[in-house]
């Protein structure tokens, strides 16, 4: 199957904007995290089959300066048929995850989504329908620079890029076979032991021989209220467009509980709930994340 490459103007000039800003960016020294997550949803996502999966991401994130900042996600996958397509599922901006010592929300865009009604849409051999799979899924590399940092009245701004790599088997319907870029904007507020976070993206999907795949923006928004300084319990909403032509918007809202368990170790849980056709009935999810 040709896979095919594409890259918006936007996409290509903010790049470069993060590489300029970079280089004038003053560094206290680089930092390194990695962390490990576990998600499982379920769903017949307009297909009438039910379909469980679980993802399992391995999160490594480097930040050369305060301001800049880079993660690659590597999951493994496996879902209990190929009635829909994980990669799609999963929705293109990947599930990047950190916690940051400010238990701040810096999540990216992690939408379940995509399938039309009243049939499948997967790009797996119909032979496979029926039977699980399981496997490498699409890595997805980002990047981020923070423009503006947060003030007393200003929010912390952050527009980051991503690509997802097309890694995952789409016979197995563990990927989309295709390469997906995406750009977004990151919003950060505290005030007092308010925490708030706002994002908007959109993601330019790569074309694919057997799926309708299409680009669309997403949006997240949460607000949580910090307990003590470990435990901060969030309340997100979190929607999408339609991924593929034929399915309905995405909508999902989460209850996320963030602890700090030591300065190095963090821990963060959810429970979800998904509102359209095209989102999973339910998830739930688990990480761990280990700044170094």
């Amino acid at each position: 199957m040709r896979r095919t490459f594409h890259c918006g103007n936007v996409v290509c000039s903010l790049l470069l904007l993060c590489l300029f800003a970079a280089g004038r960016a003053q560094a206290e020294g680089p930092a390194f995290s990695a962390g490990l997550g576990f998600e499982f949803a379920s769903g017949d996502y307009g297909t009438g089959t039910r379909t469980e999966s679980v993802y399992v991401p391995l999160t490594l994130a480097l930040a050369p300066t305060d301001r800049l900042g880079f993660a690659v996600e590597i999951p493994y996958v496996y879902q209990s048929n190929s009635a829909v397509n994980t990669g799609v599922l999963l929705g293109s901006g990947g599930r990047m995850t950190g916690m940051q010592k400010e238990v701040a929300a810096m999540n990216g865009p992690q939408m379940g989504g995509g399938s039309g009604g009243g049939g499948s849409m997967s790009s797996a051999n119909p032979g496979n329908f029926g039977r699980a799979s399981s496997g490498l899924g699409d890595i997805t590399a980002k990047g981020g620079y923070v423009l503006v940092q947060e003030g007393e009245v200003m929010p912390r701004i952050r527009p980051y890029l991503f690509v997802k790599f097309p890694t995952g088997d789409e016979d197995q319907a563990l990927g989309t076979g295709a390469f997906d870029e995406g750009v977004a904007v990151e919003f950060l507020k505290q005030i007092g032991n308010w925490h708030s976070f706002a994002e908007a993206g959109y993601t330019f999907q790569g074309k694919s021989p057997v799926l309708p795949l299409q680009d669309y923006f997403s949006f997240n928004a949460g607000t949580g209220y910090a307990i003590n300084d470990k435990l901060l319990p969030m309340l997100i909403v979190k929607a999408a467009g339609a991924p593929l032509a034929g399915a309905s918007d995405l909508l999902e809202t989460r209850l996320k509980l963030k602890y700090l368990a030591t300065e190095h170790t963090g821990f963060e849980a959810y429970v979800g709930k998904g509102w359209t056709r095209s989102s999973p009935d339910y998830g739930s999810g688990i990480a761990v994340i280990y700044d170094f």
